[in-house]
């Protein structure tokens, strides 16, 4: 209880030094939130300052904020982006980035930690790029309908790859098991596009502001519920999260314009103004620094993991970049699709849990997921600069 003490409180006051910083320094660059997250995490971390600590409770609300990253994830998904040309060639770029990743590491590390690095490679962080493409006013242009399919297919993906090869089972076993994960999710769907919406929107409707607050009792209920799947069938708690974010739209689809807003803002504030932060935050205390400085040649490495993750999960990415689009374009689609860090530390993490990554392995992939979160989206969107052709063009290719 004496390491969490300060810790409770340092976390907070980093929370709300965060979004500072960056507001500050965005005159000069634009640097998503999450990047002084967990610098600032590493600062005051056993690592650098000491002034926090890893522990127990601190763990479970990280680990509730990484499910709350997923689930918003899942809840923004554009379904349109899926039809046609865009979403067969996004999971086309996807399989191509995990063989490319697995392949790659096979040759350095055979085994079972060249899937985990694998795994790691051909990852996206759609709920790190969907803010910023939100805030460039990109979400519904087909650019961003490209990165949205894009990134659902590499964050789904790997949560797929991650309960059938790492589930500490035999693969067939573990492919039953997603099916009956499947069948669970399925019916969750098939009960929210049947449940009577209209009145189900009015009763949200009227306690969107009262103690009721019956629209949060909701998401938490679904998330709470297929998390409770997961676990039971021993997958990733990560793949019920995202499949509560789309039950959840689903669900929400028909509501009024205002109600949908003013839900999904209530929704971001409990996932973005307290457990997304803390899981940030957290990642940053217990990154193992001291592992990569220990040994100097992992550090120098650093550059050399990011090129690969652009070269692995950012080039097959740009095969579902729209139709017509610059090299300018093509390069921001590669640079976002390349963009990773929560899937990089579930992975790792369940590989050093396992015994099969070493600490230092998982700090180097950590570390080069958080500079790639750091310096590609900025150059992606400088790249994009002002929005041109693309960005007024009709979105006919995708049901092409």
């Amino acid at each position: 209880m004496d390491d969490l003490e300060p810790t409770l409180l340092i976390i907070p006051v980093l929370g709300v030094l965060a979004p500072l910083v960056a507001r500050g320094l965005s005159r000069w660059v634009r640097v998503p939130i999450v990047v002084f997250e967990l610098l600032l995490g590493i600062l005051v971390g056993p690592s650098v300052l000491g002034w926090a600590q890893p522990d127990a409770f601190l763990d479970v609300l990280a680990e509730f904020g990484l499910a709350m990253l997923f689930f918003v994830a899942g809840s923004e998904i554009e379904f349109a982006a899926f039809r046609g040309r865009t979403g067969g060639r996004a999971s086309l770029g996807w399989l191509l980035s995990l063989a490319i990743g697995v392949g790659l590491a096979w040759i350095f590390v055979p085994g079972e930690e060249a899937v985990i690095i694998g795994i790691a490679l051909c990852s996206t962080a759609l709920g790190t790029i969907l803010p910023i493409l939100r805030d460039a006013g990109e979400l519904k242009t087909p650019f961003g309908r490209a990165i949205g399919a894009i990134g659902a297919v590499g964050e789904f993906g790997p949560l797929v790859a991650i309960s059938v090869f790492l589930g500490g089972r035999n693969p067939g076993i573990s492919t039953i098991v997603l099916l009956v994960f499947a069948l669970v999710a399925g019916l969750a769907i098939w009960v929210a596009l049947r449940v009577p919406r209209g009145a189900m929107h009015r009763f949200v409707n009227s306690t969107l502001h009262t103690s009721g607050q019956f629209a949060i009792r909701v998401v938490l209920l679904i998330l709470s519920g297929l998390i409770a799947v997961s676990v039971v069938l021993d997958l990733d708690i990560l793949l019920g999260a995202f499949a509560a974010g789309i039950v959840w739209r689903l669900l929400m689809r028909d509501a009024a314009e205002p109600d949908r807003a003013a839900v999904e803002s209530k929704v971001e504030a409990v996932a973005f103004g307290f457990l997304v932060p803390i899981f940030f935050i957290y990642t940053g205390v217990t990154f193992d620094l001291s592992a990569l400085l220990a040994q100097p040649i992992l550090f120098l490495f650093l550059p050399v993991v990011v090129v690969v993750l652009l070269l692995v999960r950012g080039l097959p990415s740009t095969l579902a970049a729209p139709e017509g689009s610059s090299r300018r374009d093509r390069a921001s689609v590669a640079l976002l699709g390349a963009t990773a860090l929560p899937i990089i530390v579930a992975v790792t993490a369940i590989g050093v849990d396992e015994g099969i990554l070493s600490s230092a392995a998982s700090a180097l992939l950590v570390g080069a997921g958080m500079l790639s979160v750091l310096v590609f989206p900025l150059v992606a969107m400088s790249l994009r600069g002002e929005r041109g052709a693309l960005t007024a063009a009709p979105v006919e290719d995708d049901a092409a």
